[in-house]
């Protein structure tokens, strides 16, 4: 066989594993308990995800909460929102430092992440103008281990040298992100270059909207929702595949920037940063097929051959409905389509939101007639994320790097938590069930 196919479908049954099996050696696939539940590997201190109660062995919905260090994250946007302030670099603080800062500390750290902006002498023309790629995620994995040869002590995971790393790198994501996209633009897409400098004074929204946009002009009410969806974004937990990653390979005692990178390897995936791109493919085509946005029988009988496979791509599934942890509602979602609602108001798309808000409030019911389910659902933030960033402007190509800009801030603070308090190697256990097998001769296969 010279063709690398040719070898698929004895790969396909060399890999096959009944499904009988998994239930035979009681393992948990996803480390997911029979009743969704994840499977405790871990504590922490940084982020709670609260979406049900366990009462008398059963699973009990409840409206959802978020804390980041103990405090209600809803608390933290509505009050950054109050006094007319940014919140992320507050968050960031919060996360990294386990308690909210004065107004000294706040400004003191917003000038330190400010001066750490700019990327090290020479690494955008070398590292990312060099060697663009399609992926934006792909080159800010790249951009980061390659940060790893401009410190001058990469290796010391002393809990004071990784958490001056940690600062140097949520402080570079938006910048790195950024020209990674220009890049991708001038050599993938044949449109001009255009490099903006990070100015020190801008926060971290600020600085992505003024890299990305040629005249570097926005909107206040533009640069306050992507700040709230950088809020939103920065941490959800221990269990979260990312994060999960960013504990299992400091576990292990690599240096932060391989660590960090595979949080960004983790959340490229479709199944967990990229979920935002699929809602707005489905919701392209929800727009195509349904003639009266704001008929609700003609949207539910849609979203009904959704359901049933039989629209769209054909999955079954609804985008950006439902969510592992969970059930009534999902606080970051609430937050930010009301935060939505006044962009929307002012680019003139209030019918596209009120499809969207629609479209939340008829999938629960629709999803238990149709999969005859009692399973609460609710809409998850992917199902407005993307459409927010589409209201700015912002390209799907870097719906994920943003998310990533965000989550940087939770995998820090994982990192200095398992390198502090871990201890031991995460190593979970497989069972083989390969039958033994005789060794045969060459000359008698």
């Amino acid at each position: 066989m010279s063709n690398p196919r040719d070898y698929v479908p004895a790969l396909a049954g060399n890999d096959y594993i009944d499904a009988t099996l998994y239930e035979k050696f009681n393992v948990k696939r996803g480390l997911r308990n029979a009743d969704g539940t994840g499977v405790l590997v871990g504590l922490t201190r940084i982020g709670d995800v609260h979406g049900y109660i366990i009462d008398e062995g059963e699973k009990v919905p409840v409206d959802g909460k978020l804390y980041y260090r103990g405090v209600d994250v809803e608390d933290l946007v509505k009050t950054a929102a109050a006094e007319g302030r940014f919140g992320f670099e507050e968050t960031v603080y919060l996360l990294m430092f386990g308690v909210l800062p004065n107004r000294e500390q706040l400004e003191h750290f917003n000038a330190l992440m400010g001066a750490n902006r700019a990327l090290p002498p020479n690494f955008a023309e070398d590292s990312i103008m060099k060697a663009p790629s399609r992926d934006i995620m792909n080159k800010m994995g790249r951009s980061v281990l390659t940060l790893y040869s401009y410190d001058k002590d990469p290796e010391n995971n002393s809990p004071e040298n990784v958490l001056r790393q940690c600062i140097e790198l949520i402080a570079r994501m938006p910048t790195i992100a950024a020209y990674s996209y220009m890049a991708k633009k001038h050599y993938y897409d044949h449109e001009s270059l255009i490099i903006h400098q990070p100015a020190a004074s801008c926060r971290s929204a600020e600085t992505i909207l003024s890299l990305i946009r040629p005249d570097q002009q926005f909107t206040r009410l533009e640069a306050e929702l992507l700040d709230l969806a950088l809020v939103l974004h920065a941490e959800h937990g221990g269990g979260n595949n990312s994060t999960f990653a960013i504990h299992l390979v400091s576990s292990a005692d690599t240096d932060t920037y391989a660590a960090i990178t595979t949080g960004i390897n983790s959340l490229k995936g479709f199944k967990h940063g990229g979920a935002n791109v699929k809602v707005m493919g489905m919701m392209d085509d929800v727009k195509q097929h349904v003639k009266r946005w704001d008929d609700e029988g003609e949207v539910a009988a849609y979203l009904e051959k959704i359901l049933r496979g039989e629209a769209y791509d054909r999955s079954g599934l609804i985008y950006g409905q439902g969510h592992a942890v969970y059930t009534k509602s999902d606080p970051r979602a609430i937050l930010i389509r009301d935060k939505a609602a006044l962009l929307a108001a002012e680019k003139n798309r209030m019918d596209e939101f009120k499809l969207y808000h629609l479209v939340e409030r008829l999938t629960p019911g629709l999803f238990k007639k149709v999969k005859d389910s009692g399973k609460d659902i609710c809409a998850n933030v992917d199902f407005y994320s993307g459409f927010v960033y589409s209201m700015m402007g912002i390209p799907h190509e870097l719906f994920t790097p943003i998310f990533a800009v965000s989550r940087v801030a939770g995998w820090c603070a994982h990192r200095l938590e398992e390198i502090v308090s871990g201890g031991r190697i995460i190593r979970p256990a497989y069972k083989c069930v390969q039958p033994r097998l005789g060794y045969v001769p060459l000359n008698q296969r």
